[in-house]
């Protein structure tokens, strides 16, 4: 397309030519010029030749007086861009006060201001020297705010200085910031409490690519949990709820971030329905524990058992399952059959169920009085949680006593396997 444009017009400039050679042929005009008792004449080519060639030396005579200008801006120009490249090397490298006095000398030419100010901004302050960052910052043009917003509201981030961090956003809050406020907007709402808020950009980080695909996944699904657990009444924790797709509503965390907070609002059939149909879906020993561990005290016997019937049938679908059996020995529990929940926590424990098992087991006991194994039970949690090996419950061995008593079994009235001491 290019080619076509010049050839264009170079052929009307040939035709242009041509009429205008066969116009001067016909008639080459005359020319008159008196200047101070001066005359010239000249024909009109002529007389155009002679303006050209004037204008030709004018222009000459400028272009040599500004050449050792345009030279020393050149100069200068490459100076301040080979100190800005070693100021930006040198801060990658973490030598912090030699980046910064480069870089606060390449900002002195107005073309890398803004890139060289921004980083010796950081540069001081990853030596600590918060006020030589801020000068920096504040000597930055009024049309790079955004840039000054980003750097501060990082520090104060960094610094859980949340406040601060919304406050210089605010500043480029309205028009279009750009990404990186954006993403650090969302982060500090959310950090202040104001998940909700945080949850509902999700839409525009997507748009402007703020966050890669894997750091927008995790947002969502902490966001969502956490906007959850944020809700202050039923209504708004409804609300948050049916807004979140389907994926989110059968994730482990988000289902307990809903349950624990409709449990707390005294909705008691939503928190255990949400973890029912979570489980349904897809199996989580998690959420299978979690559901034992949902308030009964408002629960009328039948309720109750309806939640008992539940847990059991996971444990009948997962019998070597940890979190199953926990679910079902904590329901156990709170039907007032603490020796049938003893002996599931035993295999709970034994199936690996770790530190949760073990607390299970001596809160167990602390309600029936037992308080020599209640304590070694919370020992026992601690020391699960550390990775270290359990002590053995008096009498003989822990491996020994758990192997015996899962030997045993019959069926309960549930259909499940007992344990019989």
């Amino acid at each position: 397309m290019n080619l076509f444009r010049h050839l264009l017009f170079w052929i009307l400039a040939a035709l242009a030519g041509a009429v205008l050679a066969q116009v001067l042929i016909q008639d080459p005009g005359f020319v008159l010029v008196r200047y101070l008792g001066t005359t010239i004449e000249a024909t009109l080519v002529g007389g155009v030749l002679m303006i050209g060639a004037a204008l030709f030396a004018l222009w000459l005579l400028y272009a040599l007086l500004r050449l050792p200008f345009r030279l020393w801006y050149r100069r200068r120009e490459r100076i301040a861009r080979a100190q800005l490249g070693d100021g930006i090397d040198a801060l990658h490298q973490g030598r912090y006060a030699q980046a910064e006095k480069l870089l606060t000398q390449a900002a002195q030419d107005p073309q890398f201001e803004a890139p060289a100010r921004v980083a010796a901004a950081r540069a001081a302050l990853a030596r600590g020297d918060g006020a030589a960052a801020t000068a920096q910052l504040d000597a930055l043009p009024a049309k790079h705010a955004a840039s000054r917003a980003v750097v501060l509201a990082e520090a104060a981030l960094a610094e859980d200085r949340i406040a601060d961090a919304v406050s210089a956003l605010d500043t480029v809050a309205d028009g279009a910031p750009p990404p990186r406020a954006l993403a650090l907007r969302a982060d500090a709402l959310a950090a202040s409490g104001q998940s909700a808020q945080a949850y509902g950009m999700l839409g525009a980080l997507r748009q402007q690519q703020a966050l890669s695909s894997s750091q927008l996944a995790d947002r969502e699904r902490l966001w969502a949990e956490r906007a959850l657990r944020e809700a202050a009444d039923a209504n708004a924790l409804a609300d948050r709820w049916d807004a979140l797709p389907t994926a989110l509503r059968n994730t482990p965390a988000v289902v307990r971030a809903y349950a624990d907070r409709a449990a707390a609002l005294r909705w008691d059939d939503a928190a255990a329905s949400s973890l029912e149909q979570a489980i349904d879906a897809q199996w989580d020993e998690s959420l299978a524990a979690h559901y034992g561990a949902l308030p009964v005290e408002r629960l009328d016997a039948a309720a109750l058992e309806r939640r008992r019937a539940h847990a059991d049938d996971w444990l009948r679908a997962h019998p070597a399952s940890p979190g199953a059996l926990l679910g079902v020995a904590r329901l156990a529990r709170a039907q007032g059959q603490w020796p049938h929940a003893e002996q599931t926590l035993h295999r709970a424990i034994a199936q690996g169920g770790g530190g949760e098992a073990w607390e299970a087991l001596g809160d167990g006991f602390a309600q029936a009085g037992d308080d020599a194994r209640a304590t070694l039970c919370y020992r026992n949690a601690l020391r699960a949680a550390r990775g270290d090996a359990a002590e053995p419950m008096p009498g003989r061995d822990l491996k020994q006593q758990i192997l015996a008593e899962a030997a045993i079994e019959d069926r309960d009235a549930h259909g499940l396997p007992r344990l019989r001491g």
